[in-house]
């Protein structure tokens, strides 16, 4: 047998000996590796969570024009959308505002792309249904009840322009559509004082093409990767000017921070735990062995064969420890992640082997004043039963 073996019999038949006591520490190291490994995961995992959780908020940059008329293209608008990954882009929906009369009063419509609209704006409560046809709309609540409208209500959208630099007369063109109302919009914010109808039913209303007012986009990106894509897209699409909206982007970062610090603190907390729980067993242990060690070194056992018996213990139960800890940190994370964000995790391989060094470098740490105090052993004094 050689001395490797001859070495690993000795500490696991000494860790047999004492199973009470060892489990105790596997224990804790075990449950130390599993909030580790755990919040590492949680750590890494929170942006992409957040993120998600964070887009039902609604959009989190916009597009305008970078001159002064207010307007920019759809074409200049998609070259810009090109830009960013569409692996991170959650919607994009364009907006075009003319202003139409129903029932003779004069209101605002906003002409998008709904299935885009409700990409970007998840949070929107629709009583009713959103448009999935021509000739259907939104109507915010607040114009609703101003105009006696609820789901179902069929209406003629009037847009007139005045002709004056066309017809010297000053005719007045007008334009009509029937829509239904479809679904009442309800958000309890600026929403509800518009109506919503397709780019196509806004087109064929106005007969003018080719234009957009601002466009939004729910982007799924760190802020310091959203600020990236908005100066990349200003500087290479001039007619547009990329914007971050800061009360949603803000809150996002500022809310990550936090959480991940909140993170970092309480696993840096539970591994000193683990340490002082593996150091008060240890010293118990060394203390129970004292006429053990006194007699080995009357024998002429050096202070470096002591300290190596007692360091194998301790690494070998933190390499245990780190290894049962790795896979119930896994299904911690995963059950901590379904139930506050309601979505599955992906395990990290690489967390195996950092779970363990971790674990065998606390325990490590955790056993090194017990040993030193098994090296101060007397063995004259131990031996006399002193």
């Amino acid at each position: 047998m050689n001395k490797r073996k001859f070495f690993l019999k000795m500490i696991t038949s000494s860790l047999m000996r004492r199973r009470s006591r060892m489990l105790v520490a596997l224990l804790a190291i075990a449950v130390g590796a599993t909030i580790l490994s755990g919040l590492v995961t949680i750590y890494y995992d929170v942006p992409r969570q957040m993120g998600a959780q964070f887009r039902n908020y609604g959009a989190n940059m916009i597009f305008v024009s970078s001159s002064g008329d207010a307007e920019f293209t759809p074409e200049a608008a998609e070259r810009a959308v090109a830009g960013i990954d569409a692996s991170e882009l959650v919607g994009y929906a364009p907006y075009r505002y003319e202003t139409v009369l129903i029932h003779e009063q004069p209101l605002v419509a906003a002409g998008t792309d709904l299935a885009g609209a409700k990409a970007t704006s998840p949070y929107w409560y629709i009583d009713g249904a959103w448009p999935a046809a021509d000739g259907e709309m939104l109507v915010g609540n607040e114009r609703a009840e101003l105009l006696g409208l609820s789901v179902g209500d069929t209406v003629t959208v009037i847009y007139s322009t005045e002709q004056d630099e066309a017809d010297e007369a000053g005719v007045t063109a007008e334009a009509s559509l029937d829509m239904k109302v479809c679904g009442i919009l309800e958000t309890g914010g600026s929403e509800e004082e518009y109506i919503y109808l397709s780019m196509e039913d806004m087109e064929r209303l106005t007969g003018n093409e080719g234009k957009l007012d601002l466009a939004e986009l729910s982007i799924s990106a760190p802020g310091e990767k959203l600020q990236s894509y908005a100066e990349r897209i200003s500087e290479a699409v001039p007619e547009i000017s990329a914007r971050l909206i800061k009360r949603v982007t803000e809150s996002e970062s500022t809310v990550l921070t936090k959480l991940q610090a909140l993170v970092l603190l309480v696993t840096i907390v539970v591994l000193l735990l683990t340490m002082i729980c593996v150091a008060t067993t240890m010293t118990a242990v060394v203390t129970e062995r004292r006429k053990e060690i006194g007699l080995r070194k009357a024998l002429g056992a050096s202070d470096r064969e002591i300290i190596g018996e007692f360091m194998g213990e301790g690494l070998l139960l933190g390499g245990i420890g780190g290894l049962i800890g790795a896979g119930l940190g896994f299904a911690f994370a995963q059950m901590v992640s379904v139930n506050v964000f309601s979505s599955s995790i992906s395990f990290q391989f690489w967390l195996i082997p950092v779970t363990i060094l971790v674990s065998v470098a606390v325990t490590g740490l955790a056993c090194l004043m017990p040993v030193r105090s098994a090296t101060e052993v007397d063995p004259a004094l131990v031996l006399k039963g002193e």
